[in-house]
């Protein structure tokens, strides 16, 4: 099995490097992916950079080369909700772009590009398999819409305007559109898990710096101890 982690920042890489070892570096396209084994099953672990052209460029160079079976992107997000704290877990299942407005080119969404859906939803079996896992370890999380944008959302005036046009959006971040996008395409299942780093407001810019390493580990530590256990059984198998 041929699993891909892609995360936008080198702090957020460091978790899985103390998990795993690293046998060597491949290239595919400007991304440099560490590749791993981890009970006879291939690991890569890619940095994407921040925003929504790195991480389509960099996820679409390495399914181009590779035929990847499950890709997982971990990270952070602002929370859009006063019930979603630093610290607590989203597990998405739609994702769209919250600085996209085609109303104007014909039968749209805001959110949407023209010629792609409305929403990418995130359906997979391998999807609800991790669900699954995280409820057998009492991981609480919650799941439904995250919002993507190339905008780094620190004022309540933007944090207002996102939840005016998507109020069911538990939160922001800079690449799950774009990562979805791209899997959607190549038919790649995805599953994205995100730690609640800021509330994507005034306070934002001061508590993203102070959390986003922890927020980052909590989500890194579930996908090394799920991918532990679940390539162990499967070699067992």
């Amino acid at each position: 099995m041929k699993i891909a982690i892609i995360v936008p920042m080198e702090i957020e890489a460091a978790y899985y490097r103390k998990a795993f070892q690293s046998e060597t570096k491949e290239m595919f396209g400007s991304t440099a992916f560490e590749h791993f084994y981890v009970h006879g099953n291939e690991i890569y672990l890619g940095l994407s950079g921040i925003g929504k052209v790195n991480a389509a460029m960099n996820l679409t160079s390495l399914l181009t080369a590779v035929k990847v079976d499950l890709v997982f992107i971990t990270g952070s997000a602002g929370s859009l909700r006063a019930d979603s704290v630093q610290g607590d877990l989203i597990l998405p299942d739609v994702l769209s772009y919250h600085d996209a407005n085609n109303l104007a080119a014909g039968d749209y969404v805001l959110g949407q590009i023209p010629q792609e859906p409305a929403g990418f939803q995130l359906t997979s079996e391998a999807r609800a398999h991790f669900m699954t896992y995280l409820l057998s370890q009492n991981v609480a999380f919650k799941t439904g819409l995250i919002v993507t944008g190339d905008s780094f959302i620190a004022s309540n005036q933007q944090r207002a305007e996102i939840k005016h046009h998507f109020p069911a959006a538990l939160g922001v971040e800079m690449e799950g559109a774009a990562f979805a996008q791209v899997a959607r395409h190549f038919n790649c299942p995805l599953i994205i898990l995100r730690a609640v780093s800021d509330n994507g407001d005034d306070t934002a810019n001061t508590d993203f710096m102070t959390f986003v390493k922890q927020a980052g580990a909590r989500a890194a530590r579930l996908i090394v101890n799920y991918l532990e256990g679940e390539l162990h059984d499967r070699s067992l198998s």
